[in-house]
């Protein structure tokens, strides 16, 4: 997908669990690992704004829109040395 999510990072730099960013924006858990893991079809502006709100961030901090290029590159296998392997 091209929109990349990093609620992670955000979670990371707030020294945030999920469990405590979901109480706090109102979702549940469940829902924000949809999310954060980029499997969610869509976000709600309220629900985008509460989390915003609460990591104290802006929208652009939390979605990023990357190419269907760097995207499969994130997703190909590593070998045991780090390096990508083509074709999987």
């Amino acid at each position: 997908m091209p929109i990349a999510v990093d609620i992670d990072v955000m979670l990371a730099r707030r020294k945030m669990s999920v469990g405590e960013l979901a109480e706090r924006v109102g979702i549940t858990p469940a829902n924000l690992a949809v999310l954060k893991n980029g499997r969610a079809k869509a976000v709600r502006f309220t629900t985008l704004a509460a989390l915003c709100e609460v990591l104290e961030c802006q929208p652009g901090d939390l979605l990023r829109w990357e190419s269907e290029a760097e995207a499969e590159a994130k997703s190909e296998p590593e070998d045991v040395a780090g390096i990508r392997r083509p074709g999987g």
